[in-house]
């Protein structure tokens, strides 16, 4: 676990947005699972009002799509696709529900520290 843990963010890709239920509790569950380091949320579903399947639930209930980006030693010795898993399971209630997508960005804190090749 790292020395100094960082602040948990949350963030809307909307100003005039707030947390809704969904984005809750998938704050809620990301966070007693993985005890991040880092998590950061962000509801990116007023970009995708115009699509067909928003536009036919009269804009839905404006929590379908959302990025996450979470750093974890829950991560550590686990591929990528462990990782997507893992959240995938945690929130299966809130896909379910309705959430459509997720953009997951999921690290280990020595991942986050290491420089990016090519940097």
């Amino acid at each position: 676990m790292l020395a100094t843990r960082r602040l948990f963010q949350a963030t809307m890709s909307s100003p005039a947005s707030t947390n809704g239920p969904i984005y809750q509790a998938i704050h809620e569950k990301l966070t007693k699972l993985l005890q991040p380091a880092s998590l950061d949320i962000t509801n990116d579903s007023w970009q995708h009002r115009h699509h067909t399947a928003m536009r036919e639930s009269g804009g839905g209930n404006g929590e379908t799509h959302f990025t996450v980006r979470v750093v974890s030693d829950s991560f550590i010795g686990k591929t990528t696709m462990q990782r997507h898993r893992i959240i995938y399971g945690a929130l299966s209630d809130e896909l379910a529900q309705g959430v459509h997508a997720l953009s997951l960005q999921t690290k280990t804190p020595d991942e986050v520290a290491k420089p990016s090749a090519g940097s």
